[in-house]
């Protein structure tokens, strides 16, 4: 018999993983991906938080239903992570913090406190009273736009703006591109954090009406900390494969920034800010699908 899967808790794992050209599978009981050739390479699913699939691979079922049980989101992407086209969700949105969610999203005085511990979060600084949401955001934009000009003075980059086509991806310009890869490793590791605590991507406070609407309010709070520098470092050096770098250099930058152990607390310090009182989860709540043992040894012992 196998030993029962020990998944690793959210933030202790290794961030993201990109896989291309194979077919992932389930095979003696491991989690592999399968090149054309037959070979295989083990990946420690439990580990990681988010498995960035690219052109060229294939997900079995078993390895689906694997990667759900052990709480790993796929997220199926362009080539070099430049486009972000669908996710698998593992199971994540909780019945009482969904209805905690919504609750805030839904009121009005509520929602504005947490778009308010939004900006404060983003810039620094409490944002203007007396100003509605429609309002915040439109001071946002103009703040982003002037912060995207002052990093490509910084690091000596051409700027024309944020321009790209999605359905055009090669008449965009290098920098454009390392942004837009850049984002693309932040809103997926984002979207595993968002469902790992418990709630839902479509319902935001910022951007609405999207499928990853909340995915992006929190992921626009670190992202001039952690990606856009990168892009903007990597796109001045006109590298023949701009997409790649940016890849790799964000997935070194969570790996040692433990990223995920930041964006929980984060999400959970954002959404307290609207003040609602958390709902008490039901006697008939589902419990999470891999409980860790009780241990005999004191606190700090392997169980």
């Amino acid at each position: 018999m196998l030993p029962p899967l020990k998944p690793l808790p959210m933030k202790e794992r290794v961030s993201l993983v990109f896989l291309r050209y194979g077919e992932l599978d389930v095979i003696d009981g491991a989690f592999v991906l399968v090149d054309g050739n037959g070979v295989r390479k083990q990946i420690p699913i439990g580990a990681i938080a988010c498995v960035m699939l690219e052109p060229g691979t294939r997900v079995s079922h078993a390895a689906a239903a694997t990667a759900a049980r052990v709480g790993t989101l796929l997220v199926w992407i362009g080539e070099g992570g430049v486009r972000l086209y669908a996710s698998g969700q593992p199971g994540g949105a909780r019945s009482d913090r969904l209805l905690y969610q919504a609750k805030l999203a839904l009121d009005e005085t509520a929602r504005l406190k947490v778009v308010r511990r939004m900006y404060a979060l983003r810039f620094g600084e409490e944002p203007p009273q007396r100003r509605s949401v429609e309002q915040l955001r439109g001071i946002e934009g103009v703040r982003v736009r002037k912060t995207y000009q002052a990093l490509a003075r910084q690091y000596g980059v051409d700027w024309d703006g944020r321009r790209y086509d999605p359905h055009d991806w090669d008449t965009s310009n290098t920098v454009n591109k390392c942004l837009s890869a850049a984002t693309s490793c932040l809103y997926g590791i984002s979207e595993a954090a968002v469902l790992a605590a418990g709630y839902a991507p479509a319902v935001g406070f910022i951007h609405t009406g999207k499928p990853l609407s909340f995915v992006y309010d929190v992921a626009d709070i670190v992202k001039f900390d952690t990606v856009i520098p990168i892009a903007f470092r990597i796109a001045k050096r006109e590298p023949a494969n701009p997409e790649r770098e940016v890849r790799l250099a964000c997935r070194d930058a969570f790996r040692e920034s433990k990223i995920l152990g930041r964006l929980i607390p984060l999400i959970e310090d954002i959404l307290a800010a609207g003040e609602l009182p958390v709902p008490p989860p039901p006697e008939d709540t589902v419990p999470i699908a891999i409980p860790n043992p009780e241990s005999i040894g004191d606190a700090g012992h392997r169980a």
